[in-house]
């Protein structure tokens, strides 16, 4: 098989540079007819068409966009990057992934990098765009040195940030529902006749954290009940985190444990299960367990989990389709509008109490 033509070799079989057979392929008229008739011609002869690499060159970009999340290790970012990365390919777009380590489950890695260090990294790769999800942009208190370096970062490239817009800051958001799925399992579990309901997990100082927590104290006063503090255990959110969280809430409320509790995720969940089992304790049986945001794989929990699919492929899709509008020149943040989706398995059980 033939190996195929670029256009380095258009180049060097028309005789002149890569930068105008550029020209002619985006119609400049700044290439003399004699050149441009030659160039056309070998075109023509060999069928060539541009890749991907050769259509930046020609519209001056160079068809990468950087997406930066803190773990890639995490479930839930490494499901959206492989959307965004699925999205982007079809939108004729290579991606670089940018995986700063910038969560407690990184720790025992020295990241000599901090995430302004990125953004200078982002540039000298040069890409036409950035998405950011997670890392210090989701803290509740930034910095105005940070938020200084990612306007300067948007200065230079679009940005956009999958998450609840910053006073201060001038990339593009991309602001999704998180108060739904805490709304739909705590209806499911007061249908189940549970009314002790329990939080467990998320990092204190995290938008998102405070937000699902903040949605459930709300959701449960509509219903007349105020959910004890010792009822609410804050951690991480990962396995390691929720066995710790339901530890501490077992060993703090021996007299008066909640009949149900949603963790942050499921790697939070499986971490509280895990932890009830080694109390000799038994979910739902004892104790019902929701994730309001589902990960590859939950079906696969003992019990299989109840838990939120907060659509993570839709927000991926979104996120590309908001860069590639402002890479474009759009300039008009979104607000994604979709219902996170309640998926009913088995721990929660299905019987009502008294």
């Amino acid at each position: 098989m033939s190996k195929k033509i670029t256009i380095t070799d258009i180049a060097k079989k028309s005789g002149v540079s890569v930068t105008t057979v550029s020209r002619v392929l985006n119609n400049s008229p700044s290439v003399s007819p004699a050149k441009r008739e030659r160039i056309l011609r070998i075109i023509d002869e060999y069928n060539y068409t541009p890749s991907i690499f050769a259509r930046g060159m020609i519209n001056h970009k160079t068809k990468n966009i950087g997406v930066m999340l803190p773990d890639i290790t995490n479930p839930y970012f490494a499901s959206f990057f492989l959307q965004v990365e699925h999205f982007a390919l079809s939108n004729m777009y290579a991606t670089i992934l940018f995986n700063t380590m910038y969560t407690k489950n990184h720790q025992k890695y020295e990241t000599p990098l901090s995430e302004a260090d990125y953004f200078k990294i982002i540039l000298e790769k040069q890409v036409d765009g950035v998405l950011i999800l997670g890392g210090q942009i989701d803290k509740e208190e930034i910095s105005p040195a940070f938020i200084e370096a990612i306007n300067e970062l948007h200065r230079n490239v679009p940005v956009v940030v999958v998450g609840s817009k910053i006073e201060g800051c001038n990339c593009l958001f991309i602001e999704r529902n998180s108060k739904q799925g805490i709304t739909s399992l705590v209806h499911h579990f007061k249908a189940l006749g549970h009314s002790n309901i329990g939080f467990i997990g998320g990092e204190p100082g995290i938008r998102i954290t405070t937000a699902r927590i903040n949605a459930f104290r709300q959701c449960m006063r509509t219903f007349g009940k105020e959910p004890l503090e010792s009822h609410i255990v804050m951690s991480d959110y990962y396995a390691p985190d929720g066995y710790q969280a339901m530890k501490q809430l077992l060993d703090d409320n021996n007299n008066q444990l909640p009949t149900a509790i949603i963790a942050i995720n499921d790697m939070v969940a499986l971490g509280a299960i895990r932890a009830m089992k080694d109390a000799n304790l038994s979910c739902p049986e004892d104790i019902a367990i929701a994730s309001c945001d589902q990960f590859l794989h939950s079906d696969y929990f003992t019990p299989r989990l109840t838990t939120v699919d907060q659509h993570n492929e839709y927000l991926g899709r979104m996120a590309v389709m908001q860069l590639i509008s402002a890479i474009n020149g759009s300039i008009e943040s979104i607000s994604v509008e979709h219902m996170p989706q309640l998926v009913i398995r088995e721990s929660c059980g299905s019987i009502t109490r008294s």
